[in-house]
């Protein structure tokens, strides 16, 4: 019994020190903090990657970044996931025709890359794009970027 008993007692002693060291398996969660670059597959890319296709398949996004590859300035991978990398190549190709703020080129989905993006939609090419020049991202402005992405698989 006494042997038993003393058996306890480092284990107790064993579990206080576990657990007040984090060592024991559910003592607590600590997820792994990202290093500098991590997740980063396209030039320019900082910090967490954002992905944003706007409602796209992957094969749609496919063809925009290959129509960017060839009228803009992208150089990431052909992946199907728009991320920073993509949008500002978009940005860039939004400034030099529909009206987007040079100096706002960041690679992320905001409203003036929206209204941009939109009046492309609507004014240029026929992508039927019928709504409000508004920068919100409703259905009719992911369907005319579907349509969009469509015309642009002949770059791929």
């Amino acid at each position: 019994m006494r042997s038993n008993s003393l058996a306890r007692s480092v284990a107790g002693v064993a579990l206080v020190i576990g657990i007040t060291a984090g060592g024991l398996a559910g003592a607590g969660f600590a997820a792994p903090q990202p290093t500098a670059g991590a997740g980063a597959a396209e030039a320019g890319d900082v910090g967490v990657r954002a992905v944003n296709n706007l409602g796209l398949s992957t094969q749609q996004a496919k063809y925009v970044q290959c129509f960017l590859r060839v009228e803009s300035t992208y150089a990431g991978a052909i992946d199907g996931a728009l991320g920073n990398g993509s949008w500002a190549a978009m940005q860039r190709h939004l400034a030099a025709y529909w009206g987007y703020p040079a100096s706002q080129i960041d690679g992320a989905v905001g409203p003036n890359t929206l209204k941009a993006l939109q009046r492309m939609l609507a004014y240029g090419y026929g992508y039927g794009y019928s709504g409000s020049i508004d920068g919100l991202d409703g259905p009719k402005t992911r369907a005319a970027f579907a349509r969009f992405a469509d015309e642009q698989r002949g770059y791929c």
